[in-house]
């Protein structure tokens, strides 16, 4: 199976750059694997995709302010992306760095409030370990001065109101370098709204990494390796997908992240164990799904393995003609852009 499979035209303006001021006044396609239908909602109506006893996953990871701009002593700019926090003594980070010339081991680079971050060694290909020094409150230093990493095809500086918008309203366990974006449109009225339907809402927490920004390097889609990513699944949400399994009703997964732990952690059964692990799932057409029932995600990169997910999740036929309905009716793609719920 070859990336190129993957391919779509996609003009340029359709890509959102900018979230819409309500989160819920996104649109939302509707594609019915059973009936190979699609349809079109506003999002704000997606409660009536549901039938009491479904159970709705989502990611409660919250993004990090992960890019932070600083000078070397030489005066040459660098931009640091932070990828990882490290298990080693002090603040030790996994990095993406870009400056005019190389980086090399021993550079120092000057910060914001007098932290410095001193390049340890290059660790893989593109990434390198740095130390930030003074360490003590560093959470509470990168909310001040770090910039939101905004995805490279929003091509704007972040602003403000990123640190909000770029943010699920139950976010809250630190460590993602991007967002969950189907969960971008979820609202504290739409949930409350969810739950008084008889839907159950249950959180597991992936820390979304460096592989969301990795474009596929292979010819051949069997040849590529994800990056590993954090997991953790509470107790409560992995008995209340056995309840699902056993009982009846959907487990819906709220984005591709969830689908993806969902997926890496399930048993033959479906049913997923509590606990913490790393997902580096590869799903692509020929998967056999065993948790997830119904996926609501965002509109995905050409060639991009998100797009393989929804694809081996949909059928490939049927979401590439949904993919050129969402193109002819201007739907806007991609993080700040309009959403799909397959069923």
């Amino acid at each position: 199976m070859l990336v190129d499979d993957f391919a779509y035209p996609l003009p340029p303006e359709l890509v959102a750059q900018e979230p819409l001021p309500r989160r819920d006044a996104t649109r939302l396609m509707t594609v019915d694997r059973a009936r190979g239908e699609i349809g079109e909602r506003p999002f704000r109506e997606i409660a009536a995709l549901f039938a009491p006893g479904d159970l709705l996953v989502v990611n409660d990871t919250r993004v990090i302010p992960a890019r932070l701009h600083g000078r070397k002593e030489s005066g040459g700019k660098v931009e640091i992306f932070l990828v990882r926090r490290l298990p080693a003594e002090g603040e030790r980070w996994l990095c993406l760095l870009r400056s005019s010339k190389p980086s090399r081991p021993g550079t120092v680079v000057s910060l914001a409030e007098g932290v410095t971050a001193t390049v340890v060694s290059r660790v893989d290909g593109d990434t390198w370990e740095v130390a930030f020094s003074p360490d003590e409150g560093f959470d509470a230093w990168l909310d001040r001065v770090g910039a939101m990493p905004l995805p490279p095809y929003i091509r704007r500086e972040s602003g403000d109101y990123d640190r909000e918008r770029y943010q699920t309203v139950f976010a809250c366990n630190r460590g993602a370098v991007a967002a969950p974006t189907a969960g971008l449109h979820m609202t504290d009225d739409l949930l409350a709204e969810l739950r008084g339907g008889g839907v159950e809402v249950a959180p597991l927490t992936l820390h979304v990494g460096l592989g969301t920004f990795m474009p596929i390097r292979v010819k051949s889609i069997e040849e590529h390796r994800m990056h590993r990513e954090r997991y953790a699944i509470p107790e409560s949400t992995a008995r209340a997908v056995a309840e699902r399994k056993r009982n009846g009703g959907r487990v819906v997964a709220l984005g591709t992240t969830v689908c993806r732990t969902l997926e890496q952690a399930a048993a033959a059964d479906g049913t997923v164990p509590a606990g913490e692990g790393e997902a580096g799932i590869f799903i692509y057409p020929g998967y056999r799904f065993k948790t997830v029932d119904a996926l609501i995600t965002n509109f995905h990169l050409p060639k991009s393995t998100l797009l393989m997910l929804v694809s081996a999740f949909a059928g490939k036929e049927l979401l590439f003609r949904a993919y050129g309905e969402a193109v002819a009716r201007r739907f806007r793609f991609f993080s700040y852009g309009d959403a799909m719920f397959v069923s």
